[in-house]
């Protein structure tokens, strides 16, 4: 009953802090103001899920509590991909693609990114979950030592461009993005809420979960490839957000007290919503757009992770 209550007063105060943004200074304009607002309102729904989903899911897989998605370089490959274009097709990329197609590319890239370095460290049908982190670390930093190289390659204005991709931002989608980026979304939660049983079991460990009949390697490459398409989803469509999914994931965990997942999931994904909601008022009624929510986002959620890990260093 104490789960429930936690997990309707989350999505209460969402729903509160969503018509605020919403209504708070609009003039109730309908032709413009408010279908803009609705536009970064469905963004901000589908980045919290994605964020909060794949974030809980890998620190599951990797019994983890300080680890994102991130560190698997998906964030780097996506700045690189915006690197070069903008090295070889400079400003003209923003014409030849559009958003719709520059967002359809960098979610295709990152597919096949996890695609390969999953097929390469799987195809002995051995599983090497803790080789693929540090894999995916080196691979993170390696890439984005290229793409600070290409970047000095680049002109002060392609640069800003540059700069613009490395942000998170709802104020660059579009309405088709939001039904791509919808569709992908619910198909890769139908499927991932078909398996929550299963990941229950998972975060027991590894030779728990054998023992208890769970096809650890299958079930493994399964989530992986769910959680880099909700990656591969946020990233494109609003941009880099390293530490959110540390942030969202253990103030989820504190609030629900519990480590199942039909309770955790949904309650991570009011806080990453609630959160989006909260910069982006912050950055148009405090801030009056001098910042960006990914500033503000990196900020706090920085800031947390510097705590976390004291107080992890200090436990006994």
């Amino acid at each position: 009953m104490r789960r429930l209550h936690s997990r309707a007063l989350a999505w209460g105060l969402v729903l509160v802090l969503a018509l605020v943004f919403v209504l708070a200074g609009s003039g109730l304009d309908f032709a413009y103001v408010i279908p803009k607002r609705l536009a970064r309102l469905t963004a901000m729904l589908i980045g919290g899920v994605c964020i909060a989903w794949s974030s809980i899911a890998f620190q599951t897989l990797t019994g983890n509590r300080i680890l994102t998605p991130a560190i698997m370089g998906y964030e780097a490959v996506y700045l690189l991909l915006q690197a070069l274009l903008m090295l070889f097709l400079g400003t003209y990329s923003l014409v030849l693609l559009g958003i719709n197609g520059n967002f359809l590319l960098s979610v295709l890239v990152m597919l096949a990114y996890s695609w390969l370095i999953h097929r390469w460290l799987f195809q002995n049908g051995k599983n090497n979950l803790y080789f693929l982190l540090l894999l995916g670390l080196v691979l993170s930093m390696v890439i984005g030592t290229f793409t600070q190289f290409v970047q000095l390659k680049v002109s002060p204005g392609e640069f800003s461009v540059l700069l613009g991709y490395s942000q998170a931002s709802f104020n660059r989608v579009q309405p088709q993005q939001l039904l791509y980026s919808g569709l992908l979304v619910t198909a890769v939660c139908l499927v991932g809420l078909k398996t929550l049983p299963t990941l229950d079991v998972l975060s027991l460990g590894r030779d728990q979960a054998i023992s208890l009949g769970v096809d650890y390697r299958r079930s493994v490459r399964l989530h992986l490839a769910l959680i880099a398409a909700l990656v591969a989803v946020s990233t494109s469509l609003l941009g880099p957000t390293a530490f959110m999914g540390v942030f969202v994931a253990n103030i989820t965990y504190a609030l629900a007290r519990t480590f199942r997942h039909r309770v955790t999931l949904p309650l991570a994904s009011a806080v990453a919503i609630g959160m989006f909601i909260v910069g982006q008022l912050l950055v148009e009624h405090v801030f009056n757009y001098k910042t960006t929510v990914g500033i503000l986002v990196n900020l706090v959620c920085g800031g947390y992770f510097l705590v976390l890990m004291v107080r992890t260093r200090g436990a006994p």
